[in-house]
Protein backbone atom coordinates (compact mmCIF):
# COMPACT_ATOMS: atom_id res chain seq x y z
CA UNK A 1 0.00 0.00 0.00
CA UNK A 2 1.49 3.34 -0.41
CA UNK A 3 2.54 5.68 1.74
CA UNK A 4 0.99 8.73 0.39
CA UNK A 5 -2.03 9.71 -1.59
CA UNK A 6 -2.67 13.42 -3.19
CA UNK A 7 -6.56 14.27 -3.02
CA UNK A 8 -7.01 16.51 -5.75
CA UNK A 9 -9.86 19.18 -4.81
CA UNK A 10 -11.34 23.17 -5.91
CA UNK A 11 -10.05 25.68 -3.38
CA UNK A 12 -13.53 26.88 -2.28
CA UNK A 13 -14.25 26.58 1.89
CA UNK A 14 -17.01 24.21 0.93
CA UNK A 15 -14.50 21.51 -1.33
CA UNK A 16 -11.51 22.03 1.17
CA UNK A 17 -14.24 20.68 3.59
CA UNK A 18 -15.28 18.10 1.34
CA UNK A 19 -11.95 16.86 0.36
CA UNK A 20 -10.82 17.14 4.23
CA UNK A 21 -13.06 14.75 5.41
CA UNK A 22 -12.49 12.31 2.67
CA UNK A 23 -8.71 12.90 3.78
CA UNK A 24 -9.76 12.53 7.51
CA UNK A 25 -11.53 9.15 6.70
CA UNK A 26 -8.61 7.53 5.02
CA UNK A 27 -5.95 8.73 7.79
CA UNK A 28 -7.92 6.94 10.22
CA UNK A 29 -8.82 3.87 8.32
CA UNK A 30 -5.29 3.45 6.53
CA UNK A 31 -2.55 5.32 8.38
CA UNK A 32 -1.57 6.59 5.09
CA UNK A 33 -0.30 10.09 4.81
CA UNK A 34 -2.74 12.33 2.46
CA UNK A 35 -1.96 15.50 0.93
CA UNK A 36 -4.49 17.83 -0.82
CA UNK A 37 -3.95 19.70 -3.95
CA UNK A 38 -5.38 22.62 -4.48
CA UNK A 39 -6.74 23.35 -7.92
CA UNK A 40 -8.34 26.65 -9.87
CA UNK A 41 -11.27 25.25 -11.92
CA UNK A 42 -12.51 27.41 -14.72
CA UNK A 43 -15.96 27.51 -12.69
CA UNK A 44 -13.83 29.28 -9.52
CA UNK A 45 -12.66 32.11 -12.20
CA UNK A 46 -15.97 33.08 -13.84
CA UNK A 47 -18.03 34.52 -10.99
CA UNK A 48 -20.06 37.22 -13.27
CA UNK A 49 -22.13 35.40 -15.41
CA UNK A 50 -25.11 32.50 -14.98
CA UNK A 51 -23.42 28.63 -15.32
CA UNK A 52 -25.80 28.16 -18.67
CA UNK A 53 -24.36 30.53 -20.68
CA UNK A 54 -20.48 29.31 -20.00
CA UNK A 55 -20.83 25.87 -20.15
CA UNK A 56 -22.35 24.01 -17.41
CA UNK A 57 -20.85 21.16 -14.91
CA UNK A 58 -17.43 20.34 -16.78
CA UNK A 59 -16.54 24.29 -15.65
CA UNK A 60 -15.50 22.84 -12.00
CA UNK A 61 -14.33 19.22 -12.59
CA UNK A 62 -12.08 19.64 -15.61
CA UNK A 63 -9.18 21.05 -14.72
CA UNK A 64 -9.16 18.23 -11.62
CA UNK A 65 -9.45 15.27 -14.09
CA UNK A 66 -7.00 16.44 -16.37
CA UNK A 67 -4.39 16.73 -12.93
CA UNK A 68 -5.68 13.01 -12.62
CA UNK A 69 -4.87 11.72 -15.78
CA UNK A 70 -1.51 13.16 -15.56
CA UNK A 71 -0.68 11.23 -12.20
CA UNK A 72 -0.71 14.66 -10.79
CA UNK A 73 -3.16 13.63 -8.23
CA UNK A 74 -4.67 10.28 -6.96
CA UNK A 75 -7.87 10.46 -6.54
CA UNK A 76 -10.40 13.74 -6.95
CA UNK A 77 -13.38 15.08 -4.21
CA UNK A 78 -16.29 16.39 -6.30
CA UNK A 79 -19.77 17.37 -5.67
CA UNK A 80 -21.32 14.57 -7.37
CA UNK A 81 -24.17 17.00 -8.49
CA UNK A 82 -20.69 18.90 -10.89
CA UNK A 83 -19.94 16.03 -12.46
CA UNK A 84 -20.60 16.01 -15.89
CA UNK A 85 -22.43 12.46 -17.00
CA UNK A 86 -19.80 11.08 -19.27
CA UNK A 87 -16.48 10.87 -17.89
CA UNK A 88 -12.83 11.40 -19.91
CA UNK A 89 -11.85 8.06 -21.35
CA UNK A 90 -9.50 6.37 -18.70
CA UNK A 91 -11.29 7.99 -15.80
CA UNK A 92 -14.45 6.52 -13.24
CA UNK A 93 -16.58 7.33 -10.14
CA UNK A 94 -14.82 4.70 -7.43
CA UNK A 95 -16.97 5.56 -4.30
CA UNK A 96 -20.23 7.87 -3.45
CA UNK A 97 -20.29 8.69 0.09
CA UNK A 98 -23.32 8.70 2.02
CA UNK A 99 -26.35 10.92 0.82
CA UNK A 100 -26.90 13.79 3.17
CA UNK A 101 -30.06 15.59 2.51
CA UNK A 102 -30.71 16.04 -1.17
CA UNK A 103 -33.23 19.09 -0.61
CA UNK A 104 -33.09 22.41 -1.13
CA UNK A 105 -33.50 25.43 1.63
CA UNK A 106 -34.85 28.83 1.98
CA UNK A 107 -32.86 31.54 3.82
CA UNK A 108 -34.46 34.61 3.92
CA UNK A 109 -33.61 37.65 6.18
CA UNK A 110 -37.64 38.30 7.11
CA UNK A 111 -38.03 34.38 8.45
CA UNK A 112 -40.62 34.28 5.89
CA UNK A 113 -41.15 30.52 3.89
CA UNK A 114 -41.38 30.60 -0.17
CA UNK A 115 -45.23 30.63 0.41
CA UNK A 116 -45.54 33.43 2.56
CA UNK A 117 -43.31 36.08 1.18
CA UNK A 118 -44.79 39.05 -0.29
CA UNK A 119 -44.73 39.97 -3.89
CA UNK A 120 -42.15 41.05 -5.71
CA UNK A 121 -39.69 39.72 -3.09
CA UNK A 122 -36.15 39.01 -4.73
CA UNK A 123 -34.59 35.30 -4.62
CA UNK A 124 -31.52 34.79 -5.65
CA UNK A 125 -30.53 30.81 -6.84
CA UNK A 126 -27.43 30.19 -9.27
CA UNK A 127 -29.36 27.37 -10.83
CA UNK A 128 -32.45 27.52 -13.32
CA UNK A 129 -33.71 24.16 -11.90
CA UNK A 130 -34.61 25.82 -8.57
CA UNK A 131 -35.76 29.08 -10.78
CA UNK A 132 -38.43 27.19 -13.03
CA UNK A 133 -39.77 25.65 -9.90
CA UNK A 134 -40.26 28.58 -7.87
CA UNK A 135 -41.55 30.40 -11.09
CA UNK A 136 -44.41 27.90 -10.83
CA UNK A 137 -45.07 27.86 -7.44
CA UNK A 138 -45.25 31.91 -6.99
CA UNK A 139 -45.06 33.85 -10.45
CA UNK A 140 -45.10 37.01 -8.35
CA UNK A 141 -41.12 36.75 -6.99
CA UNK A 142 -38.48 38.08 -9.04
CA UNK A 143 -35.98 35.44 -9.46
CA UNK A 144 -32.64 36.56 -10.11
CA UNK A 145 -29.27 34.89 -10.43
CA UNK A 146 -26.58 34.62 -7.44
CA UNK A 147 -23.26 33.34 -7.76
CA UNK A 148 -20.34 32.58 -5.60
CA UNK A 149 -19.26 30.28 -2.63
CA UNK A 150 -21.82 29.76 0.37
CA UNK A 151 -19.91 32.49 2.24
CA UNK A 152 -20.58 35.18 -0.51
CA UNK A 153 -23.73 34.22 -1.21
CA UNK A 154 -24.77 34.37 2.74
CA UNK A 155 -22.87 38.11 2.88
CA UNK A 156 -25.43 39.03 -0.12
CA UNK A 157 -28.31 37.83 1.49
CA UNK A 158 -27.35 40.46 4.45
CA UNK A 159 -26.53 43.19 2.50
CA UNK A 160 -30.09 43.02 1.59
CA UNK A 161 -29.23 42.26 -2.23
CA UNK A 162 -31.32 39.44 -1.98
CA UNK A 163 -34.76 38.73 0.24
CA UNK A 164 -33.96 35.12 -0.12
CA UNK A 165 -31.56 32.65 -1.17
CA UNK A 166 -32.13 28.80 -1.55
CA UNK A 167 -29.15 26.52 -1.49
CA UNK A 168 -28.22 22.64 -1.24
CA UNK A 169 -28.98 21.80 1.88
CA UNK A 170 -25.91 19.54 2.22
CA UNK A 171 -23.83 22.79 1.72
CA UNK A 172 -25.30 24.87 3.89
CA UNK A 173 -25.10 21.98 6.80
CA UNK A 174 -21.37 21.61 6.19
CA UNK A 175 -20.61 24.94 6.52
CA UNK A 176 -22.73 25.64 9.82
CA UNK A 177 -25.35 27.86 8.71
CA UNK A 178 -28.63 24.99 9.21
CA UNK A 179 -29.41 27.61 11.89
CA UNK A 180 -30.40 29.98 9.33
CA UNK A 181 -32.21 27.90 7.38
CA UNK A 182 -36.09 29.07 7.45
CA UNK A 183 -37.74 26.35 5.15
CA UNK A 184 -36.68 22.55 3.83
CA UNK A 185 -38.00 22.75 0.08
CA UNK A 186 -38.67 18.97 0.29
CA UNK A 187 -41.46 19.93 -2.08
CA UNK A 188 -38.74 21.13 -5.55
CA UNK A 189 -37.59 18.41 -6.70
CA UNK A 190 -33.74 17.95 -6.07
CA UNK A 191 -30.32 17.91 -8.84
CA UNK A 192 -28.90 14.88 -10.03
CA UNK A 193 -26.82 13.47 -7.53
CA UNK A 194 -27.17 16.10 -5.15
CA UNK A 195 -26.19 15.39 -1.37
CA UNK A 196 -23.47 13.17 -2.16
CA UNK A 197 -19.74 13.09 -2.95
CA UNK A 198 -17.90 11.66 -5.90
CA UNK A 199 -14.31 9.63 -5.52
CA UNK A 200 -13.11 9.88 -8.88
CA UNK A 201 -10.23 7.87 -9.68
CA UNK A 202 -8.17 6.00 -12.50
CA UNK A 203 -9.91 3.34 -13.72
CA UNK A 204 -6.28 1.09 -13.82
CA UNK A 205 -5.50 2.37 -10.48
CA UNK A 206 -6.85 -0.75 -8.37
CA UNK A 207 -4.93 0.22 -5.42
CA UNK A 208 -6.41 3.27 -4.85
CA UNK A 209 -10.23 1.90 -5.54
CA UNK A 210 -9.63 -0.92 -2.55
CA UNK A 211 -8.07 2.37 -0.34
CA UNK A 212 -11.29 4.53 -0.68
CA UNK A 213 -13.71 1.29 -1.07
CA UNK A 214 -14.83 1.77 2.55
CA UNK A 215 -16.18 5.38 1.44
CA UNK A 216 -19.06 4.08 -0.91
CA UNK A 217 -21.91 3.94 0.29
CA UNK A 218 -23.97 1.54 -1.98
CA UNK A 219 -27.58 3.05 -1.76
CA UNK A 220 -26.46 6.44 -2.32
CA UNK A 221 -24.22 4.93 -5.47
CA UNK A 222 -27.54 3.29 -6.71
CA UNK A 223 -29.53 6.28 -6.70
CA UNK A 224 -26.57 8.27 -8.07
CA UNK A 225 -26.26 5.83 -11.10
CA UNK A 226 -29.98 6.05 -11.37
CA UNK A 227 -29.86 9.47 -11.90
CA UNK A 228 -27.26 9.75 -13.72
CA UNK A 229 -28.04 7.80 -16.50
CA UNK A 230 -31.45 10.03 -16.55
CA UNK A 231 -29.41 12.24 -17.30
CA UNK A 232 -27.23 11.39 -19.81
CA UNK A 233 -30.61 10.01 -21.80
CA UNK A 234 -31.71 13.62 -21.81
CA UNK A 235 -28.56 14.95 -23.10
CA UNK A 236 -28.85 17.50 -20.23
CA UNK A 237 -26.37 19.79 -18.51
CA UNK A 238 -26.35 23.25 -16.75
CA UNK A 239 -28.50 25.03 -19.69
CA UNK A 240 -31.50 23.24 -19.24
CA UNK A 241 -34.10 23.32 -15.99
CA UNK A 242 -34.13 19.64 -15.26
CA UNK A 243 -34.00 17.87 -12.41
CA UNK A 244 -34.30 13.83 -10.75
CA UNK A 245 -34.64 12.50 -7.29
CA UNK A 246 -33.66 8.38 -6.91
CA UNK A 247 -35.16 6.58 -3.55
CA UNK A 248 -33.41 3.11 -3.24
CA UNK A 249 -36.45 1.09 -0.25
CA UNK A 250 -37.56 -2.19 0.30
CA UNK A 251 -35.13 -3.70 -3.11
CA UNK A 252 -36.72 -1.13 -5.37
CA UNK A 253 -35.49 2.05 -6.74
CA UNK A 254 -37.90 4.87 -7.41
CA UNK A 255 -37.10 7.95 -9.54
CA UNK A 256 -39.12 11.19 -9.97
CA UNK A 257 -38.09 14.19 -12.65
CA UNK A 258 -38.83 16.57 -14.38
CA UNK A 259 -37.79 18.93 -17.56
CA UNK A 260 -38.54 22.04 -18.47
CA UNK A 261 -38.59 25.58 -20.44
CA UNK A 262 -37.08 28.41 -18.68
CA UNK A 263 -39.77 29.94 -17.52
CA UNK A 264 -41.33 26.73 -16.25
CA UNK A 265 -44.54 27.23 -18.19
CA UNK A 266 -44.05 23.69 -19.81
CA UNK A 267 -43.09 21.46 -17.51
CA UNK A 268 -43.12 17.58 -17.74
CA UNK A 269 -42.17 15.46 -15.15
CA UNK A 270 -42.77 11.88 -14.28
CA UNK A 271 -41.83 8.36 -11.76
CA UNK A 272 -40.81 5.52 -12.46
CA UNK A 273 -39.88 2.76 -10.26
CA UNK A 274 -38.10 -1.06 -10.87
CA UNK A 275 -35.69 -3.09 -8.90
CA UNK A 276 -32.42 -1.50 -7.79
CA UNK A 277 -30.26 -3.95 -10.08
CA UNK A 278 -31.97 -2.12 -13.23
CA UNK A 279 -31.36 1.14 -11.54
CA UNK A 280 -29.87 2.33 -14.79
CA UNK A 281 -32.36 1.28 -17.04
CA UNK A 282 -35.31 2.67 -14.81
CA UNK A 283 -33.57 6.39 -14.76
CA UNK A 284 -33.44 6.29 -18.47
CA UNK A 285 -36.85 4.61 -18.98
CA UNK A 286 -38.15 7.93 -16.91
CA UNK A 287 -35.90 10.37 -19.41
CA UNK A 288 -37.16 8.37 -22.38
CA UNK A 289 -41.35 8.89 -21.16
CA UNK A 290 -40.45 12.73 -20.56
CA UNK A 291 -38.98 13.21 -23.97
CA UNK A 292 -41.97 11.44 -25.45
CA UNK A 293 -44.29 13.59 -23.12
CA UNK A 294 -42.92 16.92 -24.62
CA UNK A 295 -39.62 17.40 -23.54
CA UNK A 296 -37.88 16.69 -26.79
CA UNK A 297 -39.33 19.78 -27.85
CA UNK A 298 -38.26 21.15 -24.88
CA UNK A 299 -34.41 20.74 -25.35
CA UNK A 300 -34.37 21.50 -28.59
CA UNK A 301 -35.43 24.92 -28.70
CA UNK A 302 -33.26 25.30 -25.34
CA UNK A 303 -30.36 24.32 -27.33
CA UNK A 304 -31.17 26.13 -30.37
CA UNK A 305 -31.78 29.43 -28.25
CA UNK A 306 -27.82 28.88 -26.83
Amino acid sequence: MRKKIRIGTRKSKLALWQANYVKEAIEKRHGIEVELVKITTTGDKILDSPLAKIGGKGLFVKEIEEALLRGDIDLAVHSLKDMPVVLPKGLKIGSVTKREDPYDVLISRNGKGLMEMEKGSTIGTSSLRRGVQIKRLRRDLNVKVLRGNVDTRMRKLDEGLYDAIVLAKAGVKRMGYLDRVTEVLDYLIPAVGQGSLALEIREDDKEIEEIIGFLNDEESMISAFCERAFLRELEGGCQVPMGAHCVVENGKVRIRGFVSDLEGERFIEGEEEGSREEAEIVGMRLARYILDSGGKEILDEIYKSR
